[in-house]
């Protein structure tokens, strides 16, 4: 399995935009084969402030997902929503309380 943590900083004033742009990955991502889970949350310190735990059957399928023309669309939207770079790092899972 792979796991994903993605977050993104909406730029003052472009936070609930940002959080639409967000959303609307959910609905295609839960009819990926390998998608295990995939779930937005938000910082309850920073409204603008969004993270995304993601988790992948193994490597094809976080190859079909960065192919998938919706996270495309959200790659090329989210520059001028949010304030820095998305933050992506990849994990592999150890331990878990569902193992």
């Amino acid at each position: 399995m792979i796991v994903i943590a993605a977050t993104f900083q909406a730029k003052p004033g472009s936070e609930a935009e940002l959080e639409k742009a967000l959303r609307t990955m959910i609905a295609p991502v839960s009819k990926e084969a390998g998608a295990i889970e995939y779930a937005l949350h938000r910082s309850p310190t920073d409204a603008g402030r969004f993270f995304f735990y993601e988790k992948y059957k193994d490597q094809a399928a976080v190859d079909f997902h960065s192919a998938t023309p919706y996270l495309k669309a959200l790659l090329e939207t989210a520059p001028g929503l949010c304030a820095t770079a998305p933050s992506v790092e990849v994990y592999e899972p150890l331990v878990s309380i569902h193992d």
